[in-house]
Order: C-alpha cells, then structure tokens, then sequence
C-alpha cells in the first residue's frame, strides 16, 4: 500500500490498524541537536486521544508514547526517529457481524474493490487512529518551528450550523482549551455543546470548520509552480480523514470579489514590506508572504451514525440495512484540531528545510 509517507525533506511514514497490536510513525530529517523527550509528544497526543470528553468516542486510550530510536540524551541524532503506541481498549465484536456491510460514509467499499481483502475492525487502516502518528510527527515538527519563532494554533470556528466571532491569535490560543468543543468564542461554544447534545441524543453527527494559523513564517518560503506552500498545506489538511474542503485566506469568497477588493496592498512599517489585509491566507505565487498562514477545513459529520442506513451485503450481494454500533465521535472538528495542527507544521518545517532556513545541524548547540 504506497501513499504511507508524507514530505520531501522531512519526511514521515504512519503505520498500524485502529484494532491491531499499536500504531506509529518513523520521521526522517530531523535536524540533530533538538531537544525532544516523550513529554513533548505526550501533550500533543493528549489533546488527540479518544475519551477525553462528552464530544468525543467513548473509547478510553491513553495512547502513551515511546520512542525507540532517533535520540540519544535528550536529543535528536539526526537519524529516524521512531514512536509507538500500543492500542490497549480496542473492542471488535460491534464490527464482526457487519463485515460483509460496507458502511455508508466510510471507507469500507472502495478498500475492498482495491486490496480484495480488508481489515474490518473499525475500519483498519482507514481508522482516525491512524492520525496517531501525524500527531506525534507534528509534535517534532512544532518544536522545531518553535526554536525559529513559528507557531502554529488550530481552532473550530463552525459546528452544526454555529459559526464563531472572529479572534486574535493570541485570544484563540488563550481560550482553545477551555472547552471541549475547542472554539475560542466561549459563548458560540457553548451552543455548539448543546448542538452535539441534541445530535447524540438524536443518534446523528455534526460536521464543522477547522481554521489553521500559522504566524513567525519568514517570506519566501515555499518552491513555486507544482510544489506551491498553499498547493502542499492543501494536500496535507485534505489527506486528514473526513476533510472535505480546503481554504486558503479568504477561500471561497474570491470567487465574488473584484480585484480592488482581493489585492493586498503593501506597505512599509518599521522598514519591512507588509500587507495591509491578508486575503490571500499569507501566500502569494505559492510563496508565502510573511502575513499569517490562513487554511480552513470543512469536515463531514462522522459517518458512524446508529441509525438504520441502506447498504450491500457483498457476500450475499443483495440489498441490505446495516445499523452501526460501537463508540464514535458524535462530531469530528474538535479532535481533529491537533491533527491539523500537525499536518501543518509538517509542511512548514518540509519547506523551511528546502529553503535552506534549516539545516541538519542547525539546532546542535555548540
């Protein structure tokens, strides 16, 4: 199955089923010298792991992390980097009887009519548990962006139809944590609550907007034409599962403005060349301009829903109903929030290292 692996100069390669032994990731192109333990990807994997609140799977993991190669003292060797998770409360019986029923909204149908064969246990490879290894990847890749000034927040801005009050960066990475729903306007939260409330009491699923902000990027960065910085971060936030529309600065909404209204005007402020709106999402030519990296993602409502839905039973082949049970998300936006937080730092530190502003040694201290 090739398509495992992600990036050109940093590179990652995820493994593993959602029920099979564990899952995990090895990077490769982490400069030597960063400073890593497993307590920095352990916060980042907290924030991911199932069971953690009323808007979530009721699966408990503790996902705990290891690193077995790659650093040596507390620090990164510049060789691969591997980590595991071991998967301790995976419950398969809920899937056996519907392994002959290619659930609708999922995976399942397209899997079978490719490999011939598939792992039916919540959904294998397919699984939201793969995104283990992306955020343990994206753990590495935000502390390297973090010793060059570039931070990275991801926040729900839309779930069910409630749309959040725009926010200054500083106030959304303030407020993201104070509610499970992981939306920085604390009273639109609060409806977005009851909205997934209503949803699960209803056996239904809400989908939502994911907003990604990258700010400390310098200009220039990125390889212009088929390698656009926009063209890559496109790639990496479609590739998360359940995503189904990506955006860039002002998105959509260019397809109604006049130029006069799209442009950015520049202008000179304490010697450097700003923009003075940021329509384009901090990218122009697929190069990006020194303004806030803007993306936003619109996921689908979670396709586990228990109520009855029309399928196939590809054994039998004839019509059939298929009820799902199990443990599932009643909503995806506010888990996938560290997802995409990683899925960017990814790109970033990818093209910060082909732009030559990282180097292999760049973070050894002498």
């Amino acid at each position: 199955m090739p398509g495992n692996t992600f990036g050109h100069s940093f590179r990652i390669t995820t493994w593993g089923e959602s029920h099979g032994r564990a899952l995990g990731v090895v990077i490769d192109g982490v400069p030597a010298g960063l400073e890593l333990n497993t307590e920095i990807v352990q916060k980042e994997l907290d924030r991911r792991r199932p069971g953690q609140s009323a808007v979530s799977t009721p699966r408990s993991e503790a996902d705990k992390v290891e690193i077995i190669s790659g650093i040596f003292e507390g620090k990164a060797t510049g060789t691969p980097i591997s980590m595991m998770v071991w998967n301790k409360d995976a419950d398969s019986s809920s899937y056996d009887n519907i392994k002959d029923l290619p659930r609708p909204g999922h995976a399942d149908y397209p899997y079978m009519e490719k490999y011939g064969i598939r792992d039916h246990r919540g959904g294998g490879r397919s699984s939201a548990r793969e995104t283990i290894g992306r955020v343990a990847a994206g753990a590495v890749a935000k502390e390297i962006l973090s010793n060059f000034g570039i931070d990275i927040i991801a926040h729900v801005t839309e779930l069910g139809g409630i749309r959040a009050k725009e926010m200054p960066f500083d106030t959304i990475k303030e407020h993201l944590e104070k509610t499970p729903v992981r939306c920085a306007d604390l009273e639109a939260a609060q409806l977005m609550l009851e909205k997934v409330g209503k949803a699960r009491e209803e056996h239904e699923s809400i989908g939502g907007v994911v907003e990604i902000i990258a700010i400390g990027l310098p200009p220039g960065i990125g390889e212009p034409v088929f390698d656009k910085l926009d063209a890559d971060i496109a790639k990496a936030i479609m590739s998360i599962g359940a995503v189904k529309g990506v955006e860039i600065g002002i998105g959509n909404e260019a397809a109604q403005m006049k130029g006069s209204q799209m442009n950015d005007p520049f202008v000179l402020e304490d010697g450097k060349i700003i923009a003075q709106t940021n329509n384009a999402g901090g990218i122009l030519g697929g190069l990006s301009t020194g303004m806030p990296i803007i993306c936003r993602a619109s996921v689908k409502p979670t396709p586990s829903i228990s109520k009855v839905q029309h399928t196939v039973n590809t054994k039998e082949m004839k019509n059939s109903d298929i009820i799902i049970k199990g443990r599932h998300d009643p909503t995806i936006p506010p888990r996938m929030v560290p997802v995409a937080e990683a899925m960017m730092a990814l790109v970033l530190v990818d093209h910060m290292i082909r732009s030559g502003h990282i180097h292999p040694n760049s973070l050894l201290k002498q």
